[in-house]
């Protein structure tokens, strides 16, 4: 059984940790369809029809996405609203699409693990994510949390994004916690 992950990052180029995880799920060749939705729809017009379809095609999903501004990058918001239809995701008559399907996230966050307690904690954040699959009937399997690793890319005086100079410590953090995100990727192929 494969699982679909639909990754929401308006640039992986200027990610760190999405794009490294991502690469060693590619290279672990685990059983994973990426489905990548600002590489898809860079101009933000989504195919809803395809979305559903593609949804249907899977029992297992999960949602690949940093937070930002305490939610989730401004695509994914506009896709849950485009494509989580009346009468397709949920309401009377609708035959609930995703209803028992097995669902989860994975999120990263520029804050340390440490930091991210009471106000900041990462299950508070997510609470939106978690009433809008229960409303949907889905089997929600939880969230895995990458803490820690901030962008590497910084704005440069000349307004030119590069690279960050302590990128080797942020990259031992994702190495860190890289087994912690394949074992809960595989729970959902099983």
């Amino acid at each position: 059984m494969q699982t679909l992950i639909i990754v929401a990052h308006p640039d992986l180029s200027l990610s760190l940790a999405n794009k490294l995880l991502l690469q060693k799920l590619d290279n672990q060749n685990e059983n994973v369809v990426i489905h990548n939705l600002y590489r898809i729809y860079p101009n933000g017009n989504i195919n809803i029809h395809k979305e559903q379809e593609l949804l249907e095609s899977f029992d297992s999903i999960l949602f690949q996405f940093p937070i930002y501004w305490f939610s989730c990058p401004s695509l994914l918001k506009k896709w849950f609203d485009e494509v989580l239809t009346y009468h397709w995701a949920y309401g009377r008559n609708s035959g609930y699409k995703l209803q028992n399907k097995k669902i989860g996230l994975i999120v990263s966050t520029g804050i340390e693990r440490e930091k991210s307690v009471g106000l900041y904690d990462v299950d508070r954040i997510i609470l939106p994510f978690k009433l809008t699959f229960d409303f949907l009937k889905v089997d929600f399997r939880g969230f895995f949390s990458i803490y820690g690793v901030p962008s590497n890319a910084v704005k440069s005086q000349n307004g030119i994004f590069k690279l960050e100079r302590n990128i080797n410590n942020n990259i031992q953090k994702v190495e860190d916690q890289l087994q912690g995100y394949l074992n809960f990727v595989r729970q959902f192929n099983s």
